[in-house]
């Protein structure tokens, strides 16, 4: 099989959120309001949110059911509550993952006094239902990856510098988001906010440019 790259830039995603209301939302995938029947998913993963709260901005306690959220904060502190009694503060290089399985309420907030920037990637579980279930790594090392079984894959977190290397994980389906800084993917040249979606991924590179970049790479069965 052929590698296929298709890069999706942070200009072409979905502006949602509420911007008098401290909140602004870049979608991916479509979402809410914005339906785009073509963009649905891509592997496991049906939506992949940058978000931004000003302070005291959040959002209020929602439901969700059969999807594994995974939070990942590129700058301040997000406040997260839910109805299994889990209380925390998520920072950054900390990976927060929501089961919400038959069903869950939570709450997510910006209360400290600077911006809050953060990434939420929701992936489709294999199997529907069971129990809800809550787990955070604080600090989680480069190159480490953190499996979601629940929905066949892992993510893979790499920070870059200026001309480092590091092999983009070979699948059936990669996700590829740009954090923070600049890379060359595949001889692509990818800035903040862009994304790359990768099916039959083999022998992929990633180099990074100019600062620190900050990978989030999603390796998937299906």
């Amino acid at each position: 099989m052929d590698v296929v790259m298709d890069v999706r830039r942070a200009a072409e995603r979905y502006i949602g959120g509420d911007p008098t209301a401290g909140i602004e939302s870049r979608h991916a995938f479509s979402f809410g309001p914005h339906y785009d029947p073509g963009n649905l998913r891509f592997g496991a993963l049906i939506a992949c949110n940058e978000e931004r709260l000003a302070p005291g901005a959040g959002f209020d306690e929602h439901p969700h059911s059969h999807t594994e959220i995974v939070t990942w904060v590129v700058e301040g502190e997000l406040t997260h509550r839910d109805s299994t009694g889990h209380e925390t503060r998520v920072g950054p290089g900390d990976v927060q993952r929501l089961s919400a399985a038959a069903g869950v309420r939570h709450v997510e907030r910006n209360d400290a006094d600077t911006p809050l920037v953060f990434v939420q990637m929701w992936l489709a579980p294999l199997e529907p239902g069971g129990d809800p279930s809550y787990e955070i790594v604080h600090g989680i090392a480069d190159s480490t990856p953190y499996a979601v079984p629940e929905a066949g894959a892992m993510l893979h977190v790499r920070r870059l510098g200026a001309g480092e290397r590091t092999a983009v994980p070979d699948g059936a389906y990669v996700y590829v988001h740009v954090a923070r800084g600049e890379v060359r993917l595949g001889g692509k040249e990818l800035a903040a906010g862009d994304a790359v979606r990768i099916t039959g991924a083999e022998g992929v590179e990633a180099v990074g440019g100019g600062g620190a970049a900050e990978l989030l790479m999603w390796e998937m069965l299906t």
